[in-house]
């Protein structure tokens, strides 16, 4: 969303944890009770608190999805692939010792000018 930044790119994270079909359940029934092989996938997507309305979040979903289905090299991404869209309230993330915001990269160029508005607005004019 926005436009590629350097400064934005150190707060995505990818993470990759694969489990047995034995570890996973779909309506209650673990996948190697299926009888089938299904691709499954959940894709856990936390991002901080800022501008994240419906249709952006839909924007955001549906481009996750289209990407992991090129990179697979399918044509659309499977029923089984899930996406959890999850917004950590500001003051709730950290790491290197200390908390983050997004309150500083309003002002770094990684926003546009119409997406500071929206996540000030968000944020109650912070």
């Amino acid at each position: 969303m926005g436009q590629p930044a350097p400064a934005a790119r150190v707060g995505f994270q990818v993470h990759f944890v694969e489990r047995e079909q034995d570890m996973m359940a779909i309506g209650g029934r673990l996948l190697s009770d299926a009888g089938q092989e299904l691709d499954v996938m959940v894709i856990d997507l936390a991002v901080r608190d800022a501008a994240w309305q419906p249709d952006v979040r839909a924007q955001v979903i549906e481009r996750v999805l289209a990407a992991l289905a090129a990179a697979c090299g399918l044509q659309k991404s499977a029923p089984t692939w899930w996406v959890n869209f999850r917004v950590i309230d500001e003051g709730s993330w950290g790491s290197s010792g200390g908390v983050l915001s997004v309150l500083p990269l309003l002002e770094s160029g990684v926003f546009t000018e119409e997406r500071v508005k929206a996540v000030r607005a968000a944020l109650g004019g912070a």
